[in-house]
């Protein structure tokens, strides 16, 4: 497995990234875009955490696209990790996942949706793995500490955790920036979701809406806020991805973004 740098106090004095397609769909396209993030973020010196759900278990209706096999998608996103010497993530949504899935990944993710669900997080906390945890939709910042004591208090201090937006009426989300010094106060490093804050779920046809023209704004303002690192999904056809496409970020839009993201962050230190 790949070192994972100190996500606290980067190296370089920039924000870390973790940033990849939704799902794997198959074996090219997630190499493609780890590659080209790889690349920039070398250039850039960011650190770097390569991400894809080897499978989806959150979808609003049962004909979506859930996956090409648990097994095969792992095995791509450990070679991914391998031959290009990044850290890969992983999200998991049960206590066997926890056990699958850390056999091939360096970062375990809890959903936002799970992250009170206790089994789970000790199953990931007991796998020695860095947990990231999502706070919940449905959560004030403050209240992630119980989650935070939950993996603690299974042996592992190794944690991560990532705002990705509050509730806001049935159909939207806001992000609340006052929660990232909130969290950072929990003392481990907080990550802005600026693509899934974006959603709009439960749309009549039961497929996510997203607003990802707003990507560049949310990000702009948690590295101004001072954020520790930024998720992002990419894909270099957003409108043909199979999962989440609404609200990902095109891969050719990558490198500008983080370009300037890198100014903001140099500006205010």
């Amino acid at each position: 497995m790949i070192d994972i740098p100190n996500l606290h106090h980067t190296n370089s004095g920039n924000f870390f990234l973790i940033a990849g397609p939704c799902v794997i769909e198959n074996e090219q396209t997630p190499f493609e875009i780890a590659k080209k993030i790889k690349s920039i973020s070398k250039k850039l010196k960011i650190p770097f955490i390569f991400k894809a759900s080897y499978k989806k278990a959150n979808r609003s209706r049962l004909d979506s696209f859930t996956g090409i096999g648990d097994e095969k998608a792992l095995m791509i996103i450990r070679r991914i990790g391998d031959e290009l010497n990044i850290p890969v993530l992983t999200d998991i949504h049960t206590e066997q996942d926890a056990e699958l899935a850390a056999q091939y990944v360096d970062v375990l993710q809890i959903p936002a949706f799970l992250c009170r669900q206790t089994n789970l997080l000790v199953a990931a906390a007991r796998t020695g793995k860095m947990v990231n945890i999502k706070k919940g939709q449905f959560l004030s910042p403050e209240a992630m500490r119980f989650a935070i004591d939950k993996v603690k208090d299974s042996g592992n201090n190794n944690i991560v955790i990532t705002e990705r937006g509050t509730t806001f009426g049935y159909q939207d989300l806001v992000v609340d920036y006052r929660g990232i010094p909130v969290m950072q106060k929990l003392g481990v490093p907080v990550v802005l979701d600026c693509t899934h804050s974006l959603q709009q779920p439960n749309q009549s046809e039961g497929i996510t809406g997203g607003q990802p023209e707003l990507i560049e704004t949310i990000a702009k303002a948690g590295i101004a806020v001072g954020v520790d690192g930024i998720f992002i999904e990419t894909h270099p056809d957003p409108k043909n991805a199979k999962s989440d496409g609404a609200n990902m970020l095109h891969l050719n839009l990558l490198e500008s973004l983080l370009e300037k993201l890198v100014r903001i962050r140099k500006s205010i230190k």
